[in-house]
């Protein structure tokens, strides 16, 4: 038996380049689990990932250092024509981070601050 997809109606959101929600695709997000920090392997494997098929890229910015490396990685990545929009994650002290960091959110396509914090 197949089972028809049934969505509920949401509003369309902008994200980086592509669109979701409404009758948008159902998008592919993976996240990385390099430290953000590490720029070189962080680059890497957002390139692997998006090679791979994911849309989204999700990277962890926990500490002062992963946010400082935010604006590098992302130029890093247009600079090898990566057009993946890159989601920052944030754990804890992510409105800390952004007060300390303003640059970071510029860099973003979308902050997600972790609702259990």
């Amino acid at each position: 038996m197949n089972n028809p997809i049934i969505r509920h109606q949401t509003c369309s959101v902008r994200v980086g380049n592509l669109d979701i929600g409404s009758d948008h695709p159902i998008r592919v997000q993976s996240m990385t689990n390099t430290d953000t920090a590490d720029i070189a392997k962080t680059v890497t494997q957002i390139e692997e990932l998006s090679a791979a098929g994911s849309e989204f890229v999700r990277v962890t910015v926990n500490t002062n250092e992963a946010a400082a490396a935010i604006p590098k990685i992302v130029e890093l990545l247009e600079k090898r024509d990566i057009h993946t929009p890159i989601i920052g994650d944030f754990h804890f002290n992510g409105h800390r981070l952004l007060k300390d960091n303003p640059q970071c959110a510029q860099f973003l396509a979308k902050l997600r601050i972790n609702p259990g914090n």
